[in-house]
């Protein structure tokens, strides 16, 4: 299934399950089965646990829902004031899903563990991002290498194992606003950011250093999304160019772009 919060703003505060059907008479199309209001802020983010059971939601009060997932049926599991802006990005640990992170415009990153009621703090960073925080993306490679995005500019490298401060402390600016980053689900240490004001970037990550491979500008608006192909499998290494898909905010364009130099990791 599907889940989105719509456009329109009064179903902003809600969340809405479809699923995504394909038949002989209609053809491909997506079916609404069922929606739940989490509250009277906006959601401005979600993200699934692995086994799509659960899905955390950021809200611009800076709270952080947890919503369940039960036979077609949403239900708010528990709530909590987790910062004090906006809530811009929240997502499950992949290796450990009872773990959640997320970041706010308050300039701090959080982890809190589910499985104490309320949930119980873990960490939290808030003297090293300058700006709002605006993504958190685990590593599907490495459990303990962690990824946050921010409005200051910088993409940093977190190991989990020694949280107190970036595994570079100068990180790498990527000349606009880190609004979202992707790693590629075959090639450990590639990276594909949506830099805002300053279109997109591969970045390759080799152990504490991370380096720019290729930007990407041939959108004229915020660069705001931005993934990966996952069915190339084939793409594990050597010189690849995988196929890469990027949007843009007020133009409501997407691309689809291969790199124009070969990855060689």
């Amino acid at each position: 299934p599907l889940l989105s919060s719509s456009s329109q703003p009064i179903l902003l505060r809600y969340l809405l399950l479809y699923r995504y059907l394909c038949t002989q008479n209609k053809g491909t199309y997506l079916k609404e089965m069922t929606s739940e209001k989490i509250g009277s802020s906006m959601c401005l983010y979600l993200d699934w646990n692995p086994s799509a059971t659960s899905i955390t939601v950021g809200l611009s009060d800076g709270s952080v829902s947890i919503v369940s997932l039960l036979e077609s049926k949403l239900e708010i599991q528990e709530e909590w004031k987790a910062h004090d802006f906006e809530l811009w990005t929240t997502s499950f640990d992949i290796h450990q899903p009872n773990l959640v992170y997320t970041g706010s415009d308050d300039c701090k990153f959080s982890c809190w563990d589910l499985r104490d009621s309320p949930s119980n703090l873990v960490f939290q960073i808030s003297k090293v991002h300058k700006m709002g925080v605006c993504c958190i993306e685990k590593s599907p490679h490495d459990p303990n290498s962690l990824l946050t995005g921010s409005y200051d500019e910088f993409l940093r490298v977190w190991d989990l194992r020694s949280i107190s401060k970036p595994v570079n402390e100068t990180s790498i600016s990527l000349g606009g606003g880190v609004w979202r980053v992707k790693h590629h689900p075959f090639i450990p240490g590639l990276v594909l950011a949506a830099c805002m004001h300053n279109g997109f970037a591969i970045v390759v990550i080799k152990g504490d250093k991370a380096e720019v491979h290729e930007t990407y500008k041939k959108h004229d608006s915020l660069a705001y999304g931005a993934d990966w192909q996952k069915g190339e499998a084939n793409h594990r290494g050597g010189g690849t160019k995988p196929l890469i898909a990027t949007c843009s905010f007020y133009d409501k364009l997407v691309r689809l772009w291969r790199p124009g130099n070969d990855i060689i990791l």
